[in-house]
């Protein structure tokens, strides 16, 4: 009798809990051949809302988005204003707006330590969520630079669709990416509260505030990001997914 334990094997799940167009992108990322091995389930737990809000920035020298939300919510510069962004695809949209778009590194401490270098004259005003991590504004003010804060969009957490147990429940083993501590928070409560049998989970966090939040649930295993950002949570689905090939294959996983 064969060994191969591949032929009767379920497919893995990629279980993409960010907002639609989010999940596509960091989809899209994945080579064909790691897409092929994976059924991706798609349940949003965040939904992205403007707020009807007027921004002012007649005074203003210079905006800084930590998300490509942030971004989008503004709408476009009203003329060639200086942009500081986190991450590589919040600065591109940035760009794409119209913004003079500057990449500060990949989180809110390298943007406070690129722009207090710089020191930018003028007021600088953070154009952010509802829920935001980093005190960006505060610590560049304690460094003598004139920064606020101002809430153009909001974060509504949605629950899990109840079918979603069925969706992964028929499956050997469930990966799934989480990219924020509150958004991995709000997954903990609900797989805890339907009382979803994690043993077969594989949660990948974006960073170690990520994986805080996830550390009392009993899946199979909690890996972290080696850098925040989407590329390198795609190389650890890509990693974890032709492991799972391996094993399936009768083979240890490399």
């Amino acid at each position: 009798m064969s060994t191969d334990r591949s032929v009767t094997a379920k497919p893995a799940v990629l279980l993409m809990t960010r907002p639609r167009e989010a999940s596509d992108r960091f989809v899209a990322l994945l080579p064909d051949a790691v897409q092929s091995k994976l059924t991706v389930l798609h349940a949003p737990l965040l939904q992205i809302n403007p707020k009807p809000v007027a921004i002012d920035l007649t005074d203003c020298q210079g905006v800084i988005f930590t998300s490509a939300n942030g971004v989008t919510a503004a709408g476009p510069p009203p003329g060639k204003l200086p942009a500081y962004c986190v991450g590589r695809r919040t600065t591109a949209v940035a760009q794409a707006a119209g913004w003079l778009a500057q990449f500060c590194g990949a989180t809110a401490e390298a943007l406070v330590e690129h722009v207090s270098r710089q020191q930018p004259k003028g007021p600088l005003l953070h154009l952010h969520g509802e829920h935001t991590r980093g005190e960006i504004a505060t610590r560049l003010s304690r460094v003598g630079l004139k920064c606020s804060g101002k809430t153009i969009y909001e974060q509504q957490l949605l629950p899990l669709d109840p079918s979603i147990r069925d969706g992964v429940g028929a499956q050997n083993i469930v990966i799934v990416p989480l990219f924020s501590p509150r958004l991995a928070r709000h997954f903990a409560s609900l797989v805890a509260s339907m009382e979803l049998d994690m043993e077969n989970f594989i949660l990948i966090a974006l960073s170690d505030a990520v994986a805080d939040e996830l550390k009392d649930l009993n899946c199979k295993d909690l890996q972290v990001s080696k850098a925040p950002d989407a590329d390198a949570m795609a190389k650890m689905v890509r990693d974890a997914a032709d492991g799972l090939a391996h094993l399936e294959g009768g083979r240890p996983a490399q």
